[in-house]
């Protein structure tokens, strides 16, 4: 399965997916696309010999242009399951209908509580007691996507957000890569009874 990956960032979950995936299990991650041109996860990219591009925001017009050009590209590089990995920005209808059911998303925190930028400083100031990570299908909302895998910590006495992420950064770097090994190998589904339920056949 050829993967993409979008990143706005550091890149530490593209990271992951290039050791833990590319050229095993029939994956390859082909191409990875930034609106950040100094964004590292660009320089992580060429460094493992992957195609890159950048595509500002203040080139485009719209949103849906920017997403139109992004979705060819990918398109044209073969890629089968698009991932964010630290991408900042919300995703067109037309976008996600070019790539149905095939584009995830990682956030630091279990979802449905605490969507949105911010995630684990909501968490920390609402007082939670248990933290975690959820991969997700992308939807047009702001991380509402039908969950696919979860994991959770206790940190009862969790205080400082940059702290509190530093622990979730390696359940990250875990549960991307263990997300899209399962969609590759075709084990992820739905529920005919409930589409916002993934089936997960381990």
């Amino acid at each position: 399965m050829n993967v993409a990956v979008i990143a706005s960032g550091a890149g530490t979950n593209l990271q992951a997916l290039l050791d833990d995936l590319q050229g095993r299990d029939g994956i390859a991650i082909v191409a990875v696309a930034s609106d950040k041109a100094e964004a590292p996860a660009l320089g992580r990219a060429r460094a493992a010999g992957v195609a890159t591009e950048c595509f500002p925001r203040e080139d485009y017009q719209t949103r849906e242009d920017r997403d139109r050009a992004i979705a060819e590209w990918l398109t044209a590089r073969g890629a089968e399951l698009v991932v964010l990995a630290g991408y900042m920005q919300l995703l067109s209808a037309e976008f996600l209908g070019q790539f149905p059911n095939r584009v995830i998303n990682v956030h630091p925190a279990l979802l449905p509580a605490f969507p949105g930028i911010g995630a684990v400083k909501q968490a920390v100031d609402y007082g939670v007691k248990v933290f975690g990570v959820t991969v997700h299908f992308v939807d047009e909302g702001v991380d509402s996507g039908p969950v696919i895998l979860q994991r959770a910590v206790e940190l009862p006495d969790a205080i400082d957000p940059h702290e509190v992420a530093d622990r979730l950064r390696p359940i990250e770097h875990e549960l991307l890569p263990e997300a899209v090994r399962l969609i590759a190998r075709g084990a992820v589904g739905f529920d005919p009874a409930n589409p916002r339920r993934v089936v997960v056949d381990r």
